[in-house]
């Protein structure tokens, strides 16, 4: 076997980073174990952590020495997991799975970190299957609050701005379609998840969820019409908060979900600039033609 004095200058770097970021990671799943609830999912995440710890262990019989943890990324995941749930953080951590696989492939020459690197391919099927979270059963009803407010309600806003002039107004007026709408939106939710049978979900619930999701957006896009006066001021941050809430809502959706972030994010925020860019101009016609000057 190879000691730890006989490896290279830059190896030993390497070995001692690798080590600190198994060691890490084990600290990070036994976390995670202790907030959740489900006792399968419970004992697969110990599981890791125990494999993550032995990893640890055959690399310091390379390089002789013990490595401390990375406190500021045990602390980072379990936040995550504590705000954004516990799937959120597993994703982060698989991406983390796969650089460390793609690590211990090089050595080809040392059987351990070959063993190491087809545990870390082991780990990325126990991840995909491990969770069953509340908030991902429901993220059907949040995506279809979000993508209907940020269509509807952008391109409601961008007609309102031209057709009444007057932030207060516009502010208003998209308040209370922003509402009624909202209320509308959860209805057909509850419905419509009641007469599919929900597939496990709870009409109820799906109904909350999509609510508050649409409740959320109308709060944020009409927020810049009650701080700002100036109407096309006002209709520049509300696009740059559409996008915003695009982006941030994508990239959870994408992490959770295993699915591509620049996909859903580019087909989201076209879809719904271009409903503001139709109703602006339609605003702006209806002004026109009708001669009303608000």
């Amino acid at each position: 076997m190879i000691k730890y004095m006989e490896l290279t200058e830059q190896d030993r770097k390497d070995f001692l980073r690798f080590q600190r970021n198994e060691i890490t990671e084990s600290l990070v799943y036994e976390r995670l174990a202790s907030i959740e609830k489900d006792e399968s999912n419970r004992k697969t995440l110990r599981l890791i952590a125990a494999e993550e710890r032995s990893h640890y262990h055959i690399l310091k019989k390379y390089t002789g020495q013990d490595v401390a943890p990375s406190r500021k990324r045990l602390v980072r995941f379990y936040l995550l997991a504590r705000i954004l749930g516990i799937t959120f953080a597993i994703k982060l951590m698989e991406s983390g799975e796969e650089n460390a696989h793609n690590n211990y492939d090089k050595y080809t020459y040392l059987p351990d970190l070959q063993e190491l690197a087809q545990e870390e391919k082991v780990h990325e099927g126990k991840l995909i299957a491990l969770i069953n979270e509340e908030r991902l059963d429901y993220m059907g009803s949040v995506v279809l609050g979000l993508n209907d407010a940020l269509v509807e309600f952008t391109g409601a806003l961008a007609g309102f701005t031209l057709a009444l002039s007057d932030s207060k107004l516009i502010a208003l007026t998209g308040s209370i379609t922003g509402i009624a709408a909202a209320l509308s939106m959860a209805s057909s939710e509850y419905l419509s998840t009641k007469s599919e049978g929900g597939e496990g979900k709870k009409p109820a619930k799906a109904a909350i969820y999509t609510g508050i999701a649409y409740l959320i957006t109308v709060v944020a896009l009409v927020t810049p019409f009650i701080l700002i006066s100036n109407v096309i001021a006002a209709l520049g941050v509300m696009l740059f908060m559409a996008l915003t809430i695009i982006a941030l809502f994508n990239y959870y959706y994408a992490v959770a979900r295993g699915e591509s972030f620049r996909k859903r994010f580019t087909e989201m925020a076209v879809l719904s600039f271009s409903v503001a860019a139709i109703s602006f101009l339609i605003g702006y016609a209806l002004k026109t033609f009708t001669g009303i000057d608000a």
